[in-house]
């Protein structure tokens, strides 16, 4: 029997998730010896005439390119709230599972900022030369256009956007799901260029302790842990980390490429289940202090008094969830989020520093029937954030609410065609009642062929927490005038149709085409009002993206091939006319070879190619690739040894120009477009108990 694809048909036949998700990881625990593969097959981009080549080499020789007699792992999306499985999911959902996320743990064990950077259609735009301060882009719009869940709610907004991605580590998620393009209906206004939710590890049947330890030739050191276990009624799991890093400077410019950084992290859930229901309670507290710029400020000569920028950071948040089963046979959910993030941020003769508080509640209600599924829900967000020292004119300070209802309905309307139509009316503190409609169609062309087609509106109120103010470190920027200033409003579609290329002996191949196309009227943007003042103003009409991903993904016994291509043109237009927006690599070409022997070893060839970029001085940058390597040993499942050549070609952007000028007292940073830490290797062990 086809055990997880028959547990992912129970959901589709009404069986609450949480039920499915524990028979799962049951069967899971008790089948250790099979071989679970990634349920999508996570393809990547490639070129046309090299996909033709690929596919043509497949009809030829299906035997070489697939082994046989295997099972096909069904994963559980969390974020699209329909009771479908992935296969019939009416959205595209990208999944970066259990495999991803060891590989990546091995490579960067503190953060998930690599996890993200090499998917398809994301880009992670370093917003500060010294610090590491970065931001997501997906199909080639800004990081404020994203929206980061955890666990479906809420956590890394605002304030805490641009130091997110430095601050959540691998080791305790059980998966991430990508949803690319508007997707507003469900989560909020501000998923503009699409949703990024990641899930927890959840206790399963057999206790689980895990350990890494890793070292870098960078001076960083990593150490983390996770433990799980559950009975019949209670469970729970535990993750704590260390993360540090010495200042790096591999040009020898006086300036850190990498900060110095010292970070720990804590994160208990406790789990309570009954025959009808679970409940699930978590906390997450972080506190880091970080360091970049001058390595003569960092270690101790301060004099004269040379450039730095440090961040001191502290977040704690709760989690808490509750499912129930209802005598109707419907699923009831509600969940509650509360976060505080404090940071002081300083460099030389000016500091910001505040408190965000934030918090996030909902209730929501799915049901089904033969052809007919629904989700009805409510949910209320506030966000308040208090500015320390405040001066007339910089005041940030920030109080509002939104209050929104959703509805989301999915329909059959024959064996081969099904529709999903959604809409959310938020009413906001700022700008009162705001409408996001979305609509989606899943069009199976037969076993083999799928297609997809959807579109939504969304809006994202304005703020100063923006990649732009991020890279000034908020300095000069006038307070936000919202009589002056609206909501930003995005329209938008997507479409891709995906081919499985299936032989009477069990081989397969997977192929992916994605178009998609977004509008941003009434954009924000930072200009200069003064000497070294600025001021947000929609200076542009609108903002618009169109571009393509082109997915593939073969294996061969021990061998697996990820190849990818994005193409992304992202223009501003004004009455001047268009312009090619800053820092977005119009080309992108993603290419993963892995060999791996199950519980043996593991050997992954990486090589990334990032077309041109225009730069904010209308100039454009170079192209360039990066490379990497990483083996892992396994021994006896208990422990593995792994060591990662990142960037070994040693791709840096200071080998092509300075990536300051001016001096170490007053410099001047010029475009971010190319990695600036260049050549690092890392190694350690992962001990499992």
């Amino acid at each position: 029997m086809d055990v997880p694809r028959y547990l992912a048909n129970l959901v589709e036949y009404g069986l609450p998730l949480f039920k499915v998700e524990k028979g799962y990881s049951a069967i899971h625990a008790a089948h250790s010896e099979s071989v679970f593969l990634d349920s999508w097959l996570r393809v990547s981009n490639l070129p046309v005439a090299v996909c033709s080549v690929a596919v043509f080499i497949a009809l030829l020789y299906p035997e070489k390119l697939w082994p046989q007699d295997q099972e096909i792992e069904q994963i559980i999306v969390k974020s699209t709230r329909v009771r479908r499985s992935y296969d019939n999911q009416i959205i595209r959902v990208q999944i970066l599972g259990a495999e991803e996320l060891n590989e990546k743990s091995s490579m960067k064990p503190g953060e998930i900022r690599m996890l993200l950077n090499e998917s398809t259609g994301i880009h992670v735009q370093q917003t500060s030369a010294s610090s590491f301060n970065s931001t997501i882009r997906i199909q080639g719009l800004d990081g404020k256009y994203t929206q980061i869940l955890r666990d479906n709610m809420p956590l890394f907004g605002g304030y805490s956007g641009g130091l997110g991605l430095l601050q959540v580590a691998p080791l305790d998620l059980q998966q991430v799901e990508i949803i690319k393009g508007s997707s507003s209906t469900l989560h909020g206004g501000g998923a503009i260029a699409g949703m990024i939710n990641l899930i927890s590890k959840v206790p399963s049947s057999e206790p689980e302790a895990s350990m890494l330890l890793n070292s870098t030739s960078a001076g960083g050191f990593d150490v983390s842990g996770f433990f799980s276990n559950k009975g019949e009624v209670l469970g729970g799991t535990l993750f704590t980390s260390y993360n540090s890093s010495e200042a790096y400077d591999p040009a020898d410019s006086g300036l850190s490429a990498i900060p110095e950084y010292e970070r720990w992290t804590v994160n208990p859930r406790l789990f309570f289940e009954t025959p009808n229901s679970e409940t699930r309670i978590g906390m997450n507290a972080v506190q880091e202090e970080r360091i970049g710029g001058s390595l003569n400020y960092i270690d101790g000569r301060r004099l004269p008094l040379e450039y730095f920028e440090k961040n001191d950071t502290t977040r704690v948040s709760s989690q808490f969830e509750h499912v129930r089963q209802l005598s109707s046979g419907s699923e009831l959910t509600i969940l509650n989020s509360v976060s505080s993030f404090k940071r002081s941020l300083g460099t030389p003769g000016f500091s910001f520093s505040g408190t965000q508080l934030s918090s996030f509640s909902e209730a929501h209600v799915l049901g089904s029937n033969d052809n007919f599924e629904w989700a009805l829900g409510a949910n209320f967000v506030t966000e308040d954030f208090d500015q320390k020292n405040r001066v007339p004119g910089f005041n940030h300070d920030l109080n509002k609410r939104t209050f929104g209802i959703f509805s989301q309905a999915t329909r059959s309307l024959t064996e081969e065609i099904a529709l999903e139509v959604g809409m959310r009316v938020d009413n906001t503190s700022l700008y009162g009642t705001l409408a996001i409609p979305h609509i989606s169609l899943l069009y199976n062309l037969s076993a083999q062929t799928t297609f997809r087609i959807g579109g939504g509106a969304g809006y994202k109120e304005p703020t100063i927490f923006t990649e732009e103010s991020e890279s000034r470190q908020f300095r000069n920027i006038s307070s936000l005038d919202y009589d002056l200033i609206g909501p930003e409003r995005s329209s938008g579609v997507n479409a891709d149709l995906n081919h499985v290329f299936e032989f009477s002996n069990g081989a397969s191949i997977n192929l992916n085409v994605l178009l998609f196309y977004t509008k941003v009227k009434d954009p924000l943007h930072l200009e200069v009002q003064g000497l070294n003042q600025f001021s947000f103003s929609q200076a542009y009409d609108y903002l618009d993206t169109r571009g393509s991903e082109i997915n593939m993904a073969w294996r061969r016994d021990n061998f697996k091939l990820f190849l990818g291509y994005t193409h992304t043109d992202v223009k501003q237009h004004d009455l001047k006319g268009s312009h090619d927006y800053p820092l977005v690599p119009r080309d992108r070409l993603n290419t993963i070879l892995v060999y791996e022997r199950e519980d043996d070893i593991r050997i992954g060839l990486e090589a990334y190619y990032y077309g041109e970029q225009a730069l904010k001085n209308k100039s454009g940058s170079r192209d360039y690739w990066i490379f990497g390597l990483m083996v892992e040993k396994m021994f006896k499942r208990d422990w593995s040894l792994f060591l990662n050549f990142e960037n070994f070609s040693d791709t840096r952007q200071s080998r092509y120009e300075p990536i300051f000028t001016g001096t170490l007292v007053n410099p001047l940073f010029v475009d971010i477009y190319a990695p600036v830490d260049g050549f690092v290797v890392n190694g350690g062990i992962k001990l499992t108990f």
